[in-house]
C-alpha cells in the first residue's frame, strides 16, 4: 500500500463515511449497508477498494464477511499528515522568525 493508494481510495465520500464507522469497530456488509445510502452491492464495491488500498481487512464469521479498519493502512495515513503538518509547522516557524520591513 502506497500514500496515493491510500489517499486515493479515501477520495470518495461514501468510503470515507465506511471508514468512518469502522473506526469504532468491526462490522458486516449488511450492517455497514444500512449506515450509508447506497446500495449493499455498492458498498461491497466501494469495500473492495478500502481492502485493495490496505486500508481495511476482511474476514469470514459463518456466511458473512466482517470488515475492520487496517491499522497498516491507516499508519500510512498517519504518517503522511504528520510529515505535511510538520513540514507546514516548520514554514509557519520559518515565517513567523523573518524579519518585518519595520524591523530592518
Amino acid at each position: 500500500m502506497t500514500t496515493n493508494e491510500v489517499l486515493d481510495a479515501l477520495g470518495d465520500s461514501t468510503r470515507r463515511t465506511l471508514c468512518e464507522h469502522l473506526a469504532a469497530g468491526p462490522l458486516p456488509v449488511g450492517q455497514l449497508a444500512q449506515r450509508v445510502p447506497v446500495s449493499r452491492p455498492a458498498v461491497s464495491q466501494h469495500l473492495r477498494v478500502l481492502k485493495a488500498a490496505g486500508l481495511v481487512v476482511a474476514r469470514a464469521e459463518g456466511n458473512r464477511r466482517v470488515y475492520a479498519l487496517n491499522p497498516l493502512g491507516v499508519s500510512v495515513l498517519h504518517a503522511w499528515l504528520d510529515r505535511i503538518w510538520s513540514d507546514a509547522l516548520a514554514a509557519f516557524k520559518t515565517a513567523v522568525e523573518q524579519p518585518t520591513q519595520e524591523e530592518t
